[in-house]
C-alpha cells in the first residue's frame, strides 16, 4: 500500500500519492541475515522499504531491499505464477502458498510472500516480480532491516478438535499498511477483546500494546470484540483519517486512527454490510472520474466497487441486517478469482486472478 497524503475534497483515499522524500527510514536498521518464520501480510514504504508480517512470530520485519530504480509502468502478465514459483525454488507447484502481494511504488516490482511448503515446517520466501516478468527469490542474507515485536500476541499452539482445529497465532496478524511515519496493524491479541489494531511507529524504538476494538455486526445482530479484521485500508473521512476495516460475513467499519492508543477500548462505526457467507480478501482504494472509490476482492462475491463519497452522512448500523445495508456496491464482473490486488498506479491494479482449475495469473489491469 501506498504512503498516502491528503487531499481536498469530503473524501480523500490516502493511498492516491506518490511517496515523499523521508529521511531517515534506515535509522536503527542493522545489516546482516534475516530470518523469517513465516511470510504473511507485505506493505511499502519510501525508497524500498519491504515490511513482511511475519505472523509465527508475531512480528514486522521491516527490510531495506535496495530496490529503488523506478521502473515504467506496462502490461504485465505471469500465467501460471505458482508453477514458475515452484520451479524456482525446486518444488512441486502444490507445495507453493501465495500469502500476499505488494507493489513496490519505487520500482514498479511486484513482490510476494510465498510458502514453500503446506505443512508446520514450510520454508518462507519473499519473491520479487521484475516489470518484464522475470522471477527472483528476494536474498535476506545481508540486508539492512529492523523488526518489531507484537505484545500480547496469541498463543502459538493448536487449539480445537477435529475440523475446528486452529493456531490463533495465525491471526497474530491479518493485514498491515503504512501511513506517513507508522505503520498499522491488524489482528488478533491474548486479550478479552481478542480484536486489535495498532500503531507503531517508525523507524522501529518502543512498541506498545494496541488499541481492542468492537463492531456491530449487522448480519449476526450483535457487538463482537473477537473477530478480527481481515483487510483494511487507510483513508480520510471528511477531515478524519481513518482506517476502513472489512471483516468476515461481511461488515465494513470505519476507526478514527486518531483514537488508536495503547489500551484504549473503542467501538467502529460499520458502515456497510455487505453480505453474509463471505470472507473479504483484499482491499484498494483509488480515484477516478474525481470520485474515490474500493475494490474489495472477496471469498464468494467477486469484487465488490464500492464510492466512498457517503462515509461521512451515513448512519451506523446498529440494528440486525438481514442482507445488505449502508454503502451500497457495484460487482465488477469482468473481475473473477481475484485472490490478491494491488494499485500499480492511478490507474491500473495487478491482481493475482484464479483461473480454470485454480491455476493463478499475476497480471496488471486498467482500475474500473
Amino acid at each position: 500500500m501506498n504512503i498516502p497524503r491528503l487531499l481536498a475534497g469530503t473524501i480523500a483515499v490516502l493511498s492516491l500519492v506518490t511517496f515523499p522524500a523521508v529521511a531517515g527510514l534506515t535509522d536503527g536498521m542493522t545489516e546482516g541475515p534475516v530470518t523469517l518464520k513465516s511470510a504473511g501480510p507485505l506493505a511499502f514504504a519510501p525508497e524500498g522499504i519491504l515490511f513482511v508480517a511475519d505472523t509465527k512470530a508475531a512480528a514486522v520485519v521491516a527490510i531495506a531491499t535496495g530496490d529503488v530504480k523506478a521502473g515504467a509502468v506496462k502490461p504485465l502478465k505471469v500465467e501460471g505464477i505458482a508453477q514458475k514459483i515452484a520451479a524456482l525454488l525446486g518444488t512441486a507447484p502444490d507445495q507453493i502458498l501465495i500469502n500476499d502481494m505488494a507493489v513496490n511504488p519505487a520500482s514498479r516490482n511486484v513482490y510476494l510472500s510465498v510458502s514453500r511448503g503446506r505443512g508446520p515446517d514450510a520454508v518462507p520466501v519473499i519473491i520479487r516480480v521484475k516489470n518484464g516478468g522475470e522471477l527472483e527469490a528476494v536474498n535476506l542474507e545481508k540486508v539492512k532491516s529492523s523488526r518489531a515485536e507484537l505484545p500480547n500476541a496469541p498463543a502459538d499452539a493448536v487449539v480445537g478438535e477435529g475440523r475446528r482445529q486452529s493456531n490463533p497465532r495465525t491471526e497474530s496478524i491479518t493485514d498491515i499498511a503504512f501511513l506517513e511515519d507508522r505503520v498499522l496493524v491488524a489482528g488478533l491479541s491474548n486479550e478479552e477483546f481478542a480484536s486489535t489494531l495498532l500503531d507503531i511507529r517508525f523507524p522501529f524504538t518502543k512498541v506498545e500494546g494496541g488499541t481492542s476494538v468492537e463492531i456491530y455486526h449487522g448480519s449476526h445482530g450483535k457487538f463482537e470484540t473477537r473477530a478480527p479484521v481481515r483487510t483494511f485500508v487507510p483513508l480520510i473521512v471528511g477531515n478524519e483519517p481513518s482506517v476502513l476495516a472489512a471483516y468476515t460475513c461481511t461488515p465494513l467499519v470505519q476507526f478514527p486512527i486518531r483514537e488508536l492508543k495503547p489500551g484504549a477500548k473503542i467501538k467502529g462505526k460499520t458502515v456497510a454490510e455487505l453480505g453474509n457467507r463471505n470472507r473479504p480478501l483484499d482491499m484498494i482504494s483509488y480515484q477516478k472520474d474525481g470520485k474515490q472509490y474500493l475494490l474489495l476482492a472477496n471469498s464468494s462475491r467477486g469484487i465488490m466497487k464500492i464510492s466512498t463519497e457517503k462515509i461521512v452522512a451515513i448512519e451506523g448500523i446498529t440494528e440486525p441486517v438481514p442482507n445488505t445495508k449502508g454503502l451500497g456496491y457495484e460487482t465488477i464482473e469482468a473481475w473473477k478469482g481475484i485472490d490478491q490486488l494491488d494499485r500499480l498506479d492511478d490507474k491500473t491494479a495487478m491482481v493475482l486472478a484464479r483461473g480454470e482449475g485454480d491455476a493463478l495469473t499475476l497480471e496488471s489491469r486498467d482500475l474500473p
